[in-house]
C-alpha cells in the first residue's frame, strides 16, 4: 500500500489528480488531499505519506515552506512539485529540498501515471533498503554483545594482546587508552560488603539488557557479561591521564548511575574505578577496580584514592595491620601505639622461635612508615639515615627490647606525620578561607573551592568542618551576610545592589538568607542599625 498526499488550492486540479491515481492504481494507493499549506502539513502528520504532490503557490504557507515543515518529521517522503509558474528560482529551491521533480501545469494523464509508477518503484527500493538495514541491525544486536563480552573477558584476563586490534576494529574503538569500572550489586550491605543471594543474581540476569543500557547511557563504554553479582565495563579514553576535574566528574557520574540502577533493580550498587591504562594493559585497571570495591566506606571508589594491597596468608591479622596503617597516616599517636603492640603480640605468640622474621617485619614497618612520612613531607630522605637500623635490631635479643625500639621509631614517625597533617589542614583551610573572602561575591561552590586547594570535595568538606567548626555553606553565608551588613551602611546602595555585591543575585533569596542569620530583613536592619 502506498500513501499519496496531493496539495493544490485549485479544486479542479486536486480532484483530477486524485481521480487519475485512484482509477489507474486502484487498491494500491490511499489518496489524501489538501487545499492549503497549513492543511497539507497537518495531513502529513496524520497519514505520513510516501509520495507528495505539492503545488508551490497556495494561500498562507506556500509549497516550499510546507515541504520544509514536513521534512522535519518525515524524511522519507518523495516530493513532486507542481506549479504553473515555471520559474528557475522556484525550481532551484525545490531541488535543494530534495524534491524528485518539478512539474509544470497543465499535466497530462500519462505524465501523472508515469510519475506515480516511478515514485512507487523508488518507495519500494527505499523500503527494501530499510528492511535490509533492520535485518543487519537485528543481527548486530545479537553479535555485538558477544563481541563486547569477548573484549571485556580479554581485558580482565589479558588472554592475548594481539586480539586487541581485532576488537578495536569490530567495536570501532579509536582511543588508545581507557579505564575499567567494576559494578557490583546486592540486596544489602553488611560490614561494608554487598550481600547477593542466588535469587538476586537470577533477577539481575533478566535485567541485564537494561542494566547494560543504563551503564552506556552514563558512560561511552563496552559492557561485559554478568558474572555472579558483578558487571565489568571498559571506558575508552583519548588521553593517557585524567585531570582532577574529570576524575571528580567521573565519580559523580558513577554515583548518578548507581542511583539509577538502584531505582530500576531495587538493589544496592557499588562501583570501583581503575586507573587509566593503555588498552593492551587494561587488566591492571580491572584489578584496581575490583580492589576499589573492597573499600568499606564509599559507594563509588576510584583507585586513585586507595592504597593498593597484595594478598595475605589466611592467618595474617590484616585488620590489625590496616588499623596500624590508618592510625599512623592519621597521626593518631595512641592508636598507632595500640595497633603496633597488638601486631607485635601476634608475632611473638604465633612465631616465638622466629626472631629474625620478627626483626625483619619490624624493620619493614619502620622503613614503610618513614617512606610514607617522606611522601607527605613530614620527613626528609637521607641515604645514610638508616645506617644503624639493621645492626641495632640484630643486637636486640630480648623481645621487649625489640618492641621498645619498634615503638620508639613508630612514635617518632607518627608525631612527624601528625604535625605535618595539622600544618597541611590548617594551610589548606586557610587557603580556602582566603579564596572565599576574595570571591564571596561570585557564584562559587564547594567544588570550586575544592579545586582551588586541589583536594576532592568530600575530603575538603570533612577537614573544613573539623578545622572551622562549621560547614562550607555556613561559613560562606556568614562571610556574605557580614559583608552585606557593611554595605547596608551605604544609603546610596539599593537592597538589590547589596545582594548582588554580597553574592546573591536573587533579591528574594538574599532577603530570606539575611533574615535567617539575623532575625530581620536587610531593609529592617538598615532602618534599625544604619540610621
Amino acid at each position: 500500500m502506498y500513501r499519496i498526499l496531493i496539495a493544490d488550492d485549485e479544486g479542479i486540479m486536486l480532484e483530477s489528480l486524485k481521480n487519475i491515481i485512484s482509477q489507474h492504481f486502484g487498491g494500491q494507493c490511499e489518496v489524501a488531499t489538501a487545499k492549503s499549506g497549513r492543511i497539507v502539513i497537518e495531513q502529513a502528520e496524520i497519514c505520513h505519506p510516501d509520495i507528495v504532490f505539492m503545488d508551490i503557490q497556495m494561500p498562507g504557507i506556500n509549497g516550499i515552506q510546507a515541504i520544509k515543515e514536513i521534512r522535519k518529521f518525515n524524511t522519507s517522503a518523495l516530493f513532486y512539485v507542481i506549479s504553473a509558474y515555471d520559474k528557475f528560482d522556484y525550481a532551484k529551491e525545490a531541488l535543494n529540498l530534495g524534491v524528485e521533480k518539478y512539474l509544470t501545469k497543465p499535466i497530462t494523464k500519462s505524465t501523472v501515471i508515469a510519475v506515480v509508477e516511478e515514485a512507487m518503484k523508488k518507495v519500494d527500493q527505499n523500503r527494501k533498503v530499510r528492511s535490509d538495514q533492520l535485518q543487519i541491525q537485528e543481527k548486530l544486536e545479537i553479535i555485538v554483545p558477544v563481541v563486547e563480552s569477548g573484549f571485556v573477558n580479554n581485558v580482565m584476563f589479558q588472554n592475548d594482546a594481539s586480539d586487541m586490534d581485532y576488537y578495536r576494529l569490530l567495536l570501532d574503538i579509536r582511543e588508545d587508552y581507557g579505564y575499567v569500572m567494576a559494578i557490583q550489586f546486592g540486596t544489602s550491605i553488611e560490614n561494608g560488603r554487598l550481600i547477593s543471594p542466588v535469587g538476586m543474581n537470577i533477577k539481575a540476569q533478566e535485567f541485564y539488557p537494561e542494566l547494560s543500557a543504563i551503564i552506556k547511557s552514563y558512560f561511552h563504554s563496552i559492557t561485559g557479561p554478568m558474572m555472579s553479582n558483578r558487571v565489568v565495563a571498559v571506558v575508552p579514553h583519548a588521553g593517557d591521564a585524567i585531570p582532577y576535574d574529570e576524575r571528580i566528574r567521573i565519580i559523580e557520574t558513577a554515583r548518578e548511575m548507581a542511583n539509577r540502577l538502584e531505582e530500576r533493580l531495587e538493589a544496592k550498587f557499588r562501583v570501583g574505578i581503575g586507573r587509566i591504562r593503555r588498552l593492551e594493559e587494561l587488566s591492571g585497571s580491572y584489578q584496581e577496580a575490583v580492589r576499589a570495591l573492597s573499600d568499606q566506606i564509599s559507594r563509588v571508589v576510584h583507585a586513585e584514592d586507595l592504597r593498593l594491597e597484595g594478598n595475605y596468608e589466611e592467618s595474617f591479622p590484616v585488620d590489625t595491620e590496616n588499623k596500624f596503617f590508618r592510625m599512623l597516616l592519621k597521626g593518631d599517636l595512641n592508636g598507632t601505639v595500640s595497633a603496633a603492640n597488638q601486631f607485635f603480640d601476634w608475632m611473638v605468640k604465633c612465631y616465638p622461635e622466629d626472631k629474625n622474621n620478627i626483626r625483619l617485619k619490624v624493620l619493614e614497618f619502620v622503613t614503610w612508615g618513614e617512606r610514607e612520612a617522606f611522601h607527605v613531607g613530614a620527613m626528609n630522605y637521607g641515604f645514610n639515615s638508616r645506617r644503624g637500623y639493621l645492626d641495632t635490631v640484630i643486637a636486640l635479643e630480648d623481645y621487649e627490647e625489640i618492641r621498645a625500639w619498634f615503638l620508639e621509631k613508630m612514635m617518632q614517625i607518627c608525631c612527624s606525620i601528625r604535625d605535618k597533617n595539622e600544618d597541611r589542614s590548617e594551610s589548606l583551610v586557610e587557603k580556602a578561607r582566603s579564596y572565599m573572602q576574595e570571591n564571596y561575591s561570585r557564584d562559587i561552590s564547594l567544588d570550586d573551592v575544592s579545586k582551588e586547594v586541589n583536594v576532592s570535595p568530600y575530603y575538603f568538606s570533612k577537614i573544613f568542618k573539623e578545622e572551622s567548626g562549621e560547614n562550607f555553606t555556613e561559613y560562606l553565608a556568614n562571610i556574605r551576610i557580614n559583608k552585606a551588613k557593611e554595605l547596608l551602611e551605604d544609603a546610596e546602595l539599593s537592597i538589590k545592589e547589596i545582594g548582588v555585591m554580597s553574592g546573591y543575585t536573587d533579591p528574594n533569596y538574599f532577603s530570606r538568607i539575611f533574615k535567617k542569620h539575623t532575625g530581620i530583613t536587610p531593609r529592617e536592619y538598615r532602618e534599625r542599625y544604619c540610621g
